[in-house]
């Protein structure tokens, strides 16, 4: 038995030492950051999003040369190149997959046909229990404080965690504003079996992403990221000149074809694996403020997991 996490589903549906995953980030969760976080104890998930069925093969490969444990592959369902995604990363033998950005039934049929573990993002509870009627093994909650494209509920983690609980039997990853030890641990206390992680891990050495990028998040303040695009495709962006550009179309009430041009083609590759700054989107969560330094996955993991260890004992304290 874990001692840290005893009887956690999570660790056993997933067959990891600690139930935390890297979120599956476009532009930087690729073959190094996902096999640290694997090699870690953790879940490494490779972000489909932003790689083409061919590359996500080579990554596949890479990252199996790197570790022996068991990692993942986010596919998010909206990408034209998703169902090639899935069919790639079923022929090269991964098989726990974490969907989301659509309905899991769109992919569940071969991937528990095939003995997969399959895992949706859902963003309210009607969602989560939707998922576990698919079949889903698993729901991601992931709530507001998250970055990258949100669900327009606006529900925070410390609210959307609980009722995903209540409303479904399967294990309930809480995902969004989770930086910290503390944190993981508030959301085991909400009904949580695990957590996800993404713009953390973003901001480590084996992350995917350009240097002039992770340094953008360690010099940002608490509010410096906010969702836009509300009404089109929300999305949780750093502060920036591109982000000022779009806030002003908003005031002026632009139309669907006016943000489509401002958006362009290309906009998260420039900012977060090229380091465009001004032009670029820069995708990153609420906790960008909580961040100030660029750790190994190593040292980041052994700094979440002490952490946890430390709230344990002063809550324990506390209790009497």
């Amino acid at each position: 038995m874990n001692e840290r996490w005893p009887g956690n589903r999570l660790c056993k549906l997933l067959g990891v030492e600690h139930p935390i995953i890297q979120g599956g980030m476009v532009y930087n969760s690729g073959a190094k950051l996902a096999a640290a976080v694997s090699r870690a104890g953790g879940l490494g998930l490779l972000g489909a999003g932003s790689l083409q069925p061919e590359l996500l093969r080579e990554h596949i490969r890479k990252v199996r040369q790197l570790t022996d444990r068991p990692f993942g592959v986010n596919v998010p369902l909206l990408y034209p190149h998703s169902r090639g995604c899935l069919e790639v990363a079923l022929d090269e033998g991964v098989r726990i997959f974490f969907t989301s950005a659509g309905s899991p039934r769109r992919a569940i049929g071969p991937l528990k046909a095939a003995g997969c573990v399959v895992v949706h993002v859902v963003a309210n509870p009607a969602l989560a229990l939707k998922c576990q009627d698919a079949g889903c093994d698993a729901v991601v909650c992931e709530g507001f404080e998250a970055g990258g494209h949100n669900g327009r509920e606006e529900l925070t983690t410390m609210v959307l965690t609980p009722l995903c609980r209540a409303a479904v039997d399967i294990p309930v990853i809480a995902a969004g504003g989770i930086a910290t030890g503390a944190q993981i641990v508030a959301a085991l206390a909400m009904g949580a079996e695990g957590v996800q992680i993404g713009s953390r891990f973003a901001v480590t050495r084996e992350s995917s992403g350009h240097a002039d990028f992770k340094g953008a998040v360690v010099d940002a303040g608490a509010a410096d990221t906010l969702l836009v695009l509300k009404s089109h495709v929300p999305v949780r962006l750093l502060k920036s000149p591109f982000r000022d550009r779009v806030l002003a179309l908003e005031a002026r009430g632009g139309t669907r074809q006016q943000f489509m041009e401002l958006l362009g083609k290309g906009r998260a590759r420039a900012g977060m694996l090229e380091g465009d700054l001004e032009e670029g989107e820069l995708e990153i969560g609420q906790v960008a403020g909580m961040i100030d330094d660029i750790p190994g996955v190593d040292e980041l993991m052994t700094r979440l997991l002490s952490e946890v260890d430390a709230t344990w004992k002063r809550l324990r304290r506390a209790d009497g």
